[in-house]
């Protein structure tokens, strides 16, 4: 492994024949830690600009989860510490325009349960590759949040501002079937499929000209990248908002302790 990536200790990261895996591993849901969240932000960049890197494949380790996004008891343990939450923010805001900026195309192996900010991180990839019985929404509102750092940017932008409406204010996920119906991923199959269509779609890059498939993603990339540019500050400050509210650590103690949320009036 190139001494470029010793740095991500919070990934698991390897490089073969031009492709770049960049794994979550934190079993047994790859729920997002802090050194993973400080080096998805950071990796997109040096990535990008590695001659050796091709195709970057973002996937999860095990077979149950993708991302299951953030770790409850954290969320607990970690209100109401804003410096450390506005350190998230940037963190989370790096992620999404990292991603979309860099111009190595990106494969989303979507290998289990793809939640909240994990199902940003998924979809932001170029092609989108999910296992078709594996859920994947964004979960925001469930825990008392908004959401700001990068769901709100990236479903209306795949599924339209009606269904956007309706999964991202419910919370509700989809299966990766659905998701593939709505035409929010690129492709949905079955688990036993999934290394073979990865595959597929590595060796289609690997085949055509580094420049064109570089510039391409560029040129397809600068509608939502604009947006992000423009509006991921406010709405990682609208989240900002939600969060400091107590309904924030009320919605999480419910989920925990299995009752329903007692929230106070706004």
């Amino acid at each position: 492994m190139p001494s470029r990536y010793a740095p991500f200790t919070g990934l698991k990261v390897s490089l073969a024949n031009s492709v770049l895996t960049v794994m979550l591993d934190n079993p047994p849901l790859n729920a997002m830690t802090s050194q993973a969240h400080d080096d998805l932000g950071r990796i997109w960049a040096v990535a990008g600009s590695d001659p050796d890197v091709r195709v970057i494949v973002m996937t999860g380790g095990g077979d149950r989860a993708f991302c299951a996004g953030g770790d409850l008891n954290r969320m607990i343990e970690n209100w109401p510490d804003r410096p450390r939450w506005q350190v998230g923010m940037a963190e989370a805001r790096a992620i999404i325009i990292g991603m979309l900026e860099c111009p190595k195309p990106v494969i989303s192996r979507i290998n289990g349960h793809a939640m909240g900010l994990g199902a940003s991180i998924a979809l932001a990839g170029d092609i989108t590759i999910i296992v078709e019985d594996a859920k994947i929404g964004d979960s925001h509102v469930s825990v008392g949040l908004a959401t700001g750092d990068g769901g709100a940017l990236i479903w209306p932008h795949l599924i339209g501002l009606v269904e956007a409406r309706r999964h991202l204010l419910s919370g509700k996920p989809l299966s990766g079937a659905d998701a593939k119906a709505k035409g929010l991923v690129t492709e949905a199959v079955a688990r036993d499929a999934l290394d073979a269509t990865v595959q597929h779609w590595t060796d289609m890059f690997l085949s055509q000209s580094p420049e064109a498939v570089q510039t391409t993603k560029q040129c397809l990339n600068l509608d939502i990248l604009d947006k992000a540019r423009r509006y991921m500050d406010e709405m990682l400050r609208l989240e900002t908002v939600s969060w400091e509210s107590p309904n924030h650590p009320e919605a999480v103690r419910a989920i925990l302790e299995k009752r329903a949320p007692r929230f106070t009036s706004n």
